[in-house]
């Protein structure tokens, strides 16, 4: 097998959570988070002891995607310091408000600064109209431009309610997808279940750029989600995420393993997929 990446890992510098919670009074979804029961912060150093014991190869990290820019650039400053620290474990992703005019300036300093992509963005936390193309177009022609993915929070419109299930519509994501066509867009946990319309024709066309990553799946699907996946024919655009340090990456394997798909499938969904699209080497 071929490296293993996880692809979706939450990284916070201890002066945003020793102060998470004067920071909550004004970032309302980061303080809906940061007071759930299950939640948890990670240092960078974490994160590497936690691949260590999970035997994965690398991370993609981030920071919280605040609403304020200049917190944003703090968590992206935190961010890079790591993947220079650790140039071998870390990839490193940034993130900005995306409707902020200034958006697309501090994209430009992230990537010339080591960073690969964007995300994990909030369309309902940072009150961004995700379906309006002209509040994305700049932010996404900017990643466009410079190959950077952009990692987005989707969640299912059905079943229980947690901390951090919104009220965007996967219509609304949907719409997105169709003004980006050429943006690479992981949609993180499964999409919130766009994956199943990609029978439908017409979705599968208009989401040729689109990826979905894993995180959390132990919270809201059976094992079976891994069969159907590849059952639906995207092998090759589904991405092992964790959601560290929320669930350890451990809590996975013996999900995937009980999920009946081929050792070639597990091969892409542990890394190979990331590395191709992230154009990592072993």
């Amino acid at each position: 097998m071929s490296q293993k990446i996880d692809f979706h890992v939450h990284v916070t510098p201890p002066e945003i959570s020793n102060t998470a919670a004067a920071i909550a009074e004004r970032e309302p979804y980061f303080g809906l988070l940061a007071a759930s029961p299950k939640n948890k912060f990670a240092a960078a150093g974490e994160v590497i002891a936690e691949l260590n014991r999970a035997g994965f190869d690398r991370a993609v990290i981030f920071g919280f995607a605040f609403k304020d820019l200049g917190r944003c650039r703090a968590v992206n400053d935190y961010v890079i310091a790591a993947v220079r620290e650790f140039p071998q474990r870390f990839c490193g992703f940034a993130v900005v408000p995306p409707n902020h005019p200034d958006a697309a300036a501090e994209i430009e300093r992230c990537h010339d600064a080591g960073l690969c992509g964007v995300g994990e963005l909030f369309p309902a936390g940072q009150d961004i109209r995700i379906d309006d193309a002209a509040e994305t177009t700049r932010f996404a022609g900017c990643c466009i431009e410079r190959n950077l993915p952009v990692l987005l929070h989707a969640n299912e419109p059905v079943g229980h309610y947690y901390p951090g299930k919104t009220d965007t519509t996967l219509r609304q994501l949907e719409r997105f997808v169709e003004h980006h066509r050429r943006l690479k867009i992981v949609l993180a946990h499964w999409g919130g279940g766009l994956l199943f319309y990609e029978l439908m024709k017409e979705l599968r066309d208009t989401f040729a750029n689109v990826y979905y990553d894993t995180a959390a799946s132990p919270f809201l699907y059976t094992p079976g989600i891994y069969r159907t996946a590849a059952a639906l024919g995207l092998q090759r655009k589904i991405l092992f995420g964790s959601d560290f340090p929320l669930i350890p990456l451990s809590r996975y394997t013996a999900e995937i393993d009980a999920g009946g798909i081929t050792e070639e499938d597990a091969a892409l969904l542990y890394g190979g997929n990331a590395a191709a699209l992230l154009k990592l080497r072993d």
